[in-house]
């Protein structure tokens, strides 16, 4: 086994802690030996993902049916068989529920204390009378949003669980969910399935008793459906999808450019690349549990970000040795492979002057997760200003984030900590802005208002705002 690097501060700038555009047009050989054969000649990935989302787009139905086929290799007889039944969802659960007793109620313990999490965060509209009338902000939840639950290769209940719950809190009604079937069955994940009909029933009893006439009925649709087809059809919507007003959670890829590429017909979240993770850890720190998190984000693919940062060679040395160790124990040759990979490629440890040091390299690097495994973690909070999640002290540890801990493990990645956030309840509402001058107020303004317009030479605009001066009007 080669082993992990230990880089210098400067040396890391160099390679590791450089940041590099996010190229979503990079595949390998394999990628375009497989494109070329569905498509017939050499295109790239974003052509292809045009392609499939113009055939949507055109075609409706008939293209899902085939991309379905073309791509997954999963044959689906109609339109209406992309559907899974409410009863299906329901069946999911209780028969969870009945062989595997401890995920089904850790499935309901994350699911609690995620919408705990979210039901603390203030989400309110508001009016004043301070600047003469009423002014104020309309915050309205969106009323369709659709979900990407990544499957295919490997089940994802806590996406299911992390998307949904923050816009249920939010007061959304009508959820569109894909979620890729698998070859092997044909359909969506059990787990998976199970996770939506609890985010289905959630929803369902926090509008139970607050239904009226006046209200929009609920809507909670799992199909099973993924790739690009499935941004394409929540986009555009077909005859069997409906549109939705914004697009949530990651995916490979082609998801990922299709995203891109429907952005402005509907909103979507964020464009997420590798995951990536952050340790800063004093010579207190347990290198045990250093190497543990730096694995659990290692394993997730070749091209995962793993990094630690300590003022201490000595500490480096043996979290080197630990990794060594836990690597060589990972059940399988490929879950060995892809995490040794990652730690070499794009991870390593770093060792810095001291911990401000740290944490100047941490938050530069805005990181989509950041744990602090150090003596004194909060006297390093307030010098981490970017970072997607921050992990305060060993007990925090990353992992209880991506499932139980309260917040969203949908984070931004790719250094765009410095300007976006996790998922949370704000991505599922809307600002209006709601503006009732009283007609003193309208007439001390005005004519501001005029002379601002004068100076664009928007003459139409003057002329509206100087009527406005008039005492009758």
């Amino acid at each position: 086994m080669v082993p992990v690097p230990i880089y210098t501060a400067e040396e890391a700038l160099g390679s590791i802690l450089q940041r590099k555009p996010l190229d979503l047009n990079q595949v390998s050989a394999l990628q375009q030996e497989r494109i070329l054969k569905i498509f017939g000649e050499a295109l790239s990935p974003r052509e292809a993902v045009q392609r499939i989302l113009e055939s949507v787009r055109t075609q409706g139905d008939i293209a899902l049916l085939d991309w379905t086929a073309r791509l997954d290799g999963v044959v689906v007889d109609s339109p209406k068989a992309l559907e899974v039944p409410a009863a299906e969802l329901d069946h999911a659960l209780c028969s969870l529920e009945k062989t595997e007793p401890s995920l089904y109620e850790a499935l309901h313990i994350a699911a609690r204390r995620i919408a705990a999490f979210h039901e603390e965060q203030p989400v309110n509209s508001w009016f004043t009378t301070k600047l003469g009338g009423q002014v104020g902000q309309l915050v309205r939840p969106l009323q369709a949003v659709g979900f990407y639950v990544p499957g295919g290769n490997a089940a994802l209940p806590s996406t299911a669980l992390m998307t949904m719950i923050p816009a249920i809190v939010a007061g959304c009604r009508r959820f569109v969910v894909t979620s890729p079937p698998s070859r092997e069955s044909n359909d969506i994940s059990p787990v998976t399935l199970a996770a939506c009909a609890l985010c289905k029933q959630m929803l369902e009893e926090r509008h139970r008793h607050a239904l009226t006439k006046r209200d929009e009925a609920l809507s909670f649709q799992v199909f099973r459906l993924g790739g690009a087809q499935a941004i394409g059809a929540m986009a555009y919507g077909t005859q069997t999808l409906p549109r939705v007003d914004k697009i949530v959670g990651p995916g490979n890829l082609y998801v990922t450019l299709a995203k891109r590429e429907v952005y402005g017909i509907c909103d979507i979240d964020g464009i997420y690349g590798p995951t990536e993770a952050i340790v800063v850890a004093d010579a207190f720190a347990n290198a045990e549990l250093v190497a543990a998190d730096l694995l659990a984000q290692a394993e997730h693919d070749e091209a995962a970000i793993p990094i630690l940062l300590t003022p201490t060679r000595t500490f480096a040395e043996k979290v080197r040795e630990a990794l060594h160790r836990q690597l060589a124990s990972l059940p399988t040759a490929a879950a060995r492979q892809r995490a040794q990979h990652a730690i070499q490629r794009q991870g390593g440890l770093v060792v810095c002057d001291d911990l401000e040091a740290c944490a100047k390299l941490c938050s530069d690097f805005a990181a989509e997760h950041v744990s602090l495994s150090v003596n004194q973690p909060w006297d390093l909070v307030s010098r981490i200003h970017h970072a997607g999640g921050i992990f305060v002290g060993e007990s925090s540890g990353e992992v209880l984030g991506d499932y139980v801990a309260g917040p969203s493990h949908v984070m931004p990645t790719g250094g765009s900590a410095r300007y976006a956030s996790p998922i949370n309840v704000w991505d599922f509402v809307k600002i209006t802005s709601v503006i009732a001058l009283d007609k003193s107020t309208a007439r001390e303004v005005a004519a501001a208002a005029e002379k601002i317009a004068a100076a664009e030479r928007l003459d139409a605009h003057a002329s509206a705002a100087k009527q406005r001066l008039q005492k009758d009007s």
